[in-house]
């Protein structure tokens, strides 16, 4: 028999307390472990150890291979300041490193057409039209230059139109570099409609506008690049020229702003007697202290050079501009040089040199030459010589001759001898001049 005493402590330890604790603990558990096997690749990531040292290392590595790498890049950019390296304006591409693109040979290719016709472009002046003026052969338009250890790049006038937008592009020289101004409007005009070309003349400038592209390609007549007296009246038809140092700014005021400049000056510095005048003063005004010397035309053409270097690096931004010079343009006066016939010269000429890679005629001074080379070459901005010289000299073939409008009406006596009234220093265009601008396109784009 079981007494009072006993059942008040059965029921104690069977009290809902510690029934309703002991629920709730058993449910606990239970839900722990619903979980644990629920989230089992959690938890286990959570009870790794953290890989986030691993990021660190591997971030702090990349970092030093950056910080390597941008270290290099300036040390690159320094070394090209240091030794006066420029990205050219304009550039694309580049020519081949052993190839200088002015060393080769005329090719004749019957297949190939001049990039243009003579009847196709309006700004070729009447009187300079070979074909027009009876010129009946036409193997001088079939000749294609070829360097000798790589290739020209094609003449692309619609991209050349769109590297030009809104641009200016200005030629600066006597009348034989007139004749590759209007070369290059020849090549550029046919990719532009009729509606967008305009061209003036207010002398000493003409101006070829294309302003769909709110382009200009302009001419700047300044045959010494400095001022002389055959600017002025009063002096222009004495028989000697003089040359006024000092004067560069007369003419050059007028090329400031221009993006590509492209210069030349050689012919009108030939004297006969190899000499030439300058004038240290002025043309105007008064003249009592003005004081002319005669000097050597080689060391007066030095002289306008430097004059011309001097300017460039005042006024050109290499960054953002491109300046050119043309190299001597030659003539071909005497046939004996290249074994033609005696006291001829490039009249009935059909077919270039070709059989004389070093062929070099007296025209070209190569004292004037080396002038061009050793002066431009110290300058600081980058002035590039377009070398057409010896290409040109091989080129007999390609000279107006006796194919142009004369101004005034020919003698019988004349008539009677072509080789009297032959041009042998102007050039037919469709023709040689327009390689020297295909030249000028491979160096101006792929240099």
């Amino acid at each position: 028999m079981v007494s009072l005493k006993d059942d008040s402590k059965m029921k104690v330890v069977t009290s809902p307390h510690w029934k309703r604790t002991l629920y709730f603990l058993l449910f606990a558990l239970s839900f722990t472990i619903f979980i644990a096997i629920l989230y089992e690749e959690e938890l286990t990531h959570i009870i790794k150890p953290s890989p986030w040292h691993e990021f660190e290392e591997f971030e702090f590595e990349n970092f030093n291979q950056q910080e390597e790498q941008e270290e290099q890049e300036e040390d690159i950019l320094v070394q090209a300041v240091e030794k006066d390296v420029v990205i050219k304006p304009f550039a694309v591409g580049e020519t081949e490193k052993e190839c200088d693109v002015f060393e080769g040979r005329w090719e004749y290719d019957e297949a190939a057409r001049a990039l243009y016709g003579e009847a196709e472009c309006p700004y070729i002046q009447p009187k300079v039209m070979c074909q027009a003026n009876g010129r009946r052969d036409k193997q001088y338009l079939h000749w294609r230059w070829k360097p000798h250890w790589c290739s020209l790049p094609s003449f692309n006038a619609t991209f050349m139109l769109e590297m030009l937008r809104n641009k200016r592009v200005m030629f600066v020289g006597d009348h034989i570099h007139r004749g590759q101004f209007v070369s290059m409007i020849c090549l550029l005009q046919s990719a532009i409609p009729q509606s967008f070309q305009s061209f003036e003349t207010v002398k000493p400038k003409s101006i070829f506008r294309a302003s769909n592209y709110n382009m200009t390609i302009e001419f700047y007549y300044s045959p010494f690049l400095l001022e002389s007296n055959r600017e002025h009246r009063s002096q222009r038809f004495l028989r000697e020229k003089i040359i006024r140092t000092g004067s560069i700014d007369k003419h050059a005021r007028h090329w400031r702003g221009v993006d590509i400049l492209l210069l030349n000056t050689y012919t009108w510095w030939l004297q006969p007697r190899g000499k030439i005048k300058i004038l240290k003063g002025s043309f105007e005004g008064d003249k009592r202290k003005n004081k002319i010397k005669e000097m050597k035309t080689e060391d007066a053409y030095k002289l306008a050079m430097n004059e011309l270097v001097k300017w460039v690096e005042e006024n050109f931004d290499p960054h953002k501009t491109r300046v050119f010079f043309t190299s001597i343009s030659p003539s071909h006066e005497l046939s004996e040089e290249w074994g033609g016939e005696a006291k001829g010269n490039c009249y009935n000429e059909t077919t270039p040199i070709l059989d004389n890679p070093t062929y070099w005629g007296v025209g070209s001074r190569k004292g004037f030459m080396r002038v061009i080379q050793q002066v431009l070459s110290k300058s600081k901005v980058p002035i590039e010589v377009l070398n057409v010289t010896q290409l040109s000299e091989y080129r007999k073939d390609g000279h107006l001759s006796i194919y142009k409008k004369h101004e005034r009406e020919l003698a019988p006596r004349d008539l009677a001898n072509p080789r009297s009234y032959a041009d042998c220093h102007n050039w037919c265009l469709p023709g040689v001049q327009d390689t020297w601008n295909e030249l000028l396109y491979s160096k101006l784009f792929f240099p």
